[in-house]
């Protein structure tokens, strides 16, 4: 008998498992998939072309609250696990919730999930939401530019709008590409950055084609991980990067550190925002758990475009999802702010829609702006927010210039950050050593 099955995911993660696992397994029979995270990600299907031919109406995607409902519904044998940036404590409660309905819980091994490529590969992940996983990968496709290759990055999904084949695999290598996709604020906060500096990536939900299409033009692939999550890929380097930010998250959040245990090179990024202390105890947690893996300190360089005086009062615009389910209480903006001498001001009072409810599911978020914009009911959210809020000015510090999709009735200031590889033989010199011993120059 097929056992039948759900996967909670939350639009990323949850497809590529099926896809990888069950899309053509007559052994099992796979019911729903239950969504949670991202907002507007339920109510959808994953449609019977993406699905294949063992599900000619595709399959139903539910709010993860549903999933008691559904497990006695569907008489589930196994729910499989499939999203990342969650407590231990939340996982096992899901585990007991899951458990005490009479199915399985299950916890896919990370390397069933992991094609393999005839490339060179590079993972770059991370312990939490929020390490700053996109800005090494920009620099890392620098350095491996600029010894002569050709790299490509392929981006975790990001499938908040329409399943179906057109999005399965996605190729951007320009601005236009992004518009003409329709990407949400999210989506063009991991895209964009990377094109911007004359760098193909690829998305979508097909990871199998993605990664062929990618081949026919690269020499090297570097895989740009989302929140916490493991490789799609089987990397030649499995890079994984701590937030001495957020020490001990490294042991609590899964899948972090899952990461951290596989990686070959392990990052400490901000290492001069936190105290020699906390650099220490990090250092040796991390060891703990890898014992072979270099680590290695980084930064963030700050970039503030434009002057302001001291004492005056902003409004910090800070990258969403770091802020919410990365649970940080401040990003780059926060810290130019206090290097500046600036005051951030709270927004939540003059929140509006959408937004109002993000301050009121993430209570942690106190005087910064989360920049959610999946959808256009929230950008007009956003939009009315930051505009209603008093101030003397916006400081975004957001990937992308906001004001290139907000109307924005206040004077700006642009934050932007890239990697600071201040150690002598740190990252650059890491990663000039992987490609001169694994990757291939072109012929």
């Amino acid at each position: 008998m097929k056992k039948k099955i759900i996967i909670m995911g939350a639009a990323g993660r949850d497809f590529h498992n099926f896809n990888v696992l069950f899309r053509d397994n007559p052994e099992y029979e796979v019911a729903a998939f239950t969504a949670t995270q991202i907002p507007f990600i339920d109510s959808r299907s994953y449609s019977a072309e993406l699905a294949g031919t063992l599900y000619p109406h595709g399959i139903p995607i539910y709010l993860e609250d549903r999933l008691p409902e559904l497990i006695k519904k569907h008489s589930i044998d196994e729910v499989i696990f499939s999203y990342s940036d969650i407590s231990y404590k939340a996982l096992m409660s899901m585990a007991a919730l899951v458990n005490s309905l009479g199915a399985d819980f299950i916890l896919p091994g990370s390397e069933k999930t992991m094609l393999p490529s005839s490339l060179p590969l590079i993972s770059i992940c991370a312990v939490r939401t929020g390490c700053g996983k996109s800005a090494l990968t920009r620099f890392t496709a620098r350095i491996i530019k600029k010894a002569g290759l050709r790299p490509v990055a392929i981006r975790h999904p990001m499938p908040y709008g329409v399943l179906n084949s057109a999005r399965s695999v996605q190729r951007f290598a320009s601005l236009d590409d992004i518009k003409r996709e329709k990407c949400t604020i999210e989506e063009m906060e991991e895209y964009e950055p990377i094109v911007a500096e004359g760098f193909v990536v690829y998305a979508g939900t097909d990871y199998e084609n993605i990664l062929k299409k990618a081949e026919e033009e690269a020499d090297i692939i570097i895989w740009d991980g989302g929140n916490n999550d493991t490789p799609f890929y089987k990397a030649d380097l499995e890079i994984a990067i701590a937030d001495p930010l957020r020490p001990g998250d490294e042991r609590s959040y899964y899948p972090g550190e899952t990461n951290i245990r596989r990686a070959g090179l392990i990052i400490i990024n901000k290492a001069r925002s936190a105290d020699a202390s906390t650099l220490k105890t990090l250092t040796a947690s991390l060891r703990e758990l890898n014992p072979e893996a270099p680590i290695i300190e980084t930064a963030f360089a700050l970039h503030v475009d434009g002057d302001l005086a001291e004492g005056k009062r902003v409004l910090v615009i800070e990258d969403g999802p770091t802020l919410t389910h990365g649970g940080m209480a401040f990003g780059a903006g926060g810290a130019a702010a206090k290097k500046h001498g600036w005051v951030p001001v709270d927004a939540r009072a003059y929140a509006c829609g959408t937004i109002k409810d993000t301050f009121t599911k993430y209570p942690h978020i106190k005087n910064l702006l989360p920049a959610i914009g999946y959808s256009a009911s929230q950008v007009r959210d956003l939009r009315e927010t930051i505009n209603a809020t008093p101030c003397d000015a916006v400081l975004i510090a957001t990937p992308i210039d906001l004001t290139k999709i907000i109307e924005i009735k206040k004077p700006c200031l642009r934050i932007t950050y890239e990697i600071d590889d201040f150690q002598e033989h740190g990252l650059k010199e890491r990663i000039n050593e992987f490609l001169k011993t694994t990757a291939k120059r072109p012929s």
